[in-house]
């Protein structure tokens, strides 16, 4: 089997431009143009899901960093993956005359509505993480490569778990990483027809879910040799389900997103691997194309962005930084 050669995000990360059919403004100039006034300063609006989550923590803090050293004020706040919330948010940003908007949405078809009305008041809006199903309403999607990073992370699950068993955790229905993921986890595990799901669940993003569903499918069936999961956060609550079973060591477990606790479980030995997301650098890009919209009304990049994911495992594990790798 093939293995991807293991890069450095930031020294050697790809965009890969995904074209649009029909896509609004066309181009390179992230939708439609505006007058830019010259020169950097005001508020920019940085909302995110929660933030006790470590991957949406290092987002929004990557992305104040950013903002605040290229010169703007910054407001930091969590929807909790409440649309309702998220409008809100986006309405005190629009009273507050924000002049960007970076946005890990709450859900690909709820948040079109408020981002266009962000839109119409004349505020850019620069989607980190999660993509809306519409064209031509935010300024750029800049995401991870779920597809790329999924697949990558089944084949490190396939390569320890050729046969056996099998569970999977997807996430929320309303995002569409967690379907991306999902589906490019098929692609690769289902070329194996000795490697059986005997269940689907969604354990929604939440470790605790997640802990509950693997201990009730544990006690149905104490069979199971892997559990794939569609984020870290769910894949530690099948590790300490896995654990309380005293199943430690019998069951292949796998994960998404790369991060700091996923890597101590990979070290520890009870998680085999994760796909890093770079969400670090994203947020600074997101913030970045924003700094270039406020200046010249412009991003000087297409709207759709997505940036290759990175398998971590045992071997490499020891360099990792906070959603990052070192040479």
């Amino acid at each position: 089997m093939q293995r991807r050669r293991i890069s450095t995000v930031f020294a050697a990360a790809t965009i890969t431009v995904l074209a649009l059919a029909g896509c609004a403004g066309g181009g390179d100039d992230g939708g439609d143009a505006g007058s830019g006034s010259g020169e950097a300063g005001g508020l920019i609006s940085i909302i995110t899901p929660a933030q006790s989550n470590p991957f949406f923590k290092a987002e929004a803090d990557a992305a104040k960093a950013e903002a605040e050293k290229l010169g703007y004020e910054t407001s930091v706040a969590s929807h909790d993956d409440d649309p309702n919330k998220q409008s809100e948010l986006i309405d005190a940003a629009i009273s507050q005359d924000a002049v960007a908007i970076i946005l890990d949405n709450a859900g690909a078809d709820a948040s079109v509505g408020p981002i266009q009305k962000a839109k119409d008041a004349g505020i850019p809006v620069f989607l980190i993480d999660r993509e809306i199903n519409e064209s031509g309403v935010a300024s750029a999607q800049i995401v991870a490569n779920n597809a790329q990073g999924a697949a990558a992370v089944a084949e490190e699950f396939v390569a320890a778990l050729p046969a056996g068993k099998y569970i999977e955790l997807t996430g929320k229905e309303s995002d569409t990483n967690a379907g991306v993921r999902s589906e490019a986890y098929a692609s690769v595990i289902s070329q194996y027809p000795d490697l059986v799901q005997v269940a689907q669940e969604t354990a929604n993003w939440d470790q605790d879910e997640a802990f509950s569903k693997i201990e009730t499918l544990l006690q149905r069936d104490s069979d199971i040799q892997g559990i794939i999961a569609g984020n870290d956060t769910m894949a530690l609550g099948a590790v300490a389900a896995v654990e309380a079973a005293g199943l430690t060591g019998k069951v292949t477990i796998a994960g998404f997103d790369g991060s700091p606790d996923a890597v101590e479980a990979i070290k520890a030995g009870t998680l085999l691997a994760t796909g890093l997301q770079p969400a670090v650098l994203i947020s600074q890009l997101a913030v970045q194309q924003a700094d270039s919209f406020v200046r010249t009304g412009e991003t000087g990049a297409d709207e759709k962005q997505s940036i290759d994911c990175i398998v971590i495992n045992k071997a490499n594990a020891d360099k990792y930084t906070l959603f990052g790798m070192d040479e």
